[in-house]
């Protein structure tokens, strides 16, 4: 457990080599997922003051299938029309990192607390946004941040057009 602590705080400490480490680490997915899965749940509990209840299950599951979009996205997107030379990465070290890229993630919960659940979100958001940039650079091996952040950048948008077309066929988050 005080791996997994450690690991989570060294993601969230925006660290190169946690990432160089867990990009590494094949037996670090299940780890991963945790976070992906943690931060998710802190997502769903943190919009209950938005959605209401219904925010915790449908918050964590949007926010799950999200990353899962996006990491898959940013794999296609980085090593398949955007590498570098020496890029060479599979799916798994995308998912990996970016799991753990995740982990500033968990301050969502926070907005749970009336008159606070925005400014978390856009923390949170602004935060893991950074951490993936970081994650993708050290995944796809790139030498340069803008490429990893224009990857993530590109990535992002089609993930957020793709749920914003799932929501609005499912008829949007619950109001309950």
């Amino acid at each position: 457990m005080t791996t997994f602590m450690n690991r989570m705080i060294h993601a969230a400490k925006l660290d190169v080599h946690l990432y160089e480490e867990v990009e590494a680490d094949k037996g670090a997915m299940p780890q991963a997922m945790g976070i992906v899965v943690l931060s998710s749940i802190a997502a769903g509990v943190g919009s209950v003051g938005t959605i209401g209840i219904g925010g915790i299950l449908f918050g964590t599951l949007a926010s799950l299938g999200g990353w899962y979009i996006w990491a898959y996205l940013t794999y296609l997107i980085g090593t398949k029309l955007l590498p570098e030379p020496q890029t060479e990465a599979d799916l798994g070290q995308l998912l990996r990192t970016t799991g753990f890229s995740s982990s500033p993630g968990l301050i969502r919960i926070l907005g749970i607390i009336p008159g606070v659940g925005t400014v978390v979100f856009a923390v949170a958001s602004i935060w893991m946004l950074v951490a993936m940039v970081i994650a993708v650079r050290q995944a796809l091996d790139y030498t340069s941040t803008l490429r990893a952040a224009g990857v993530c950048a590109i990535g992002w948008i089609i993930q957020f057009l793709i749920m914003a077309l799932l929501f609005s066929l499912l008829g949007g988050p619950p109001s309950i």
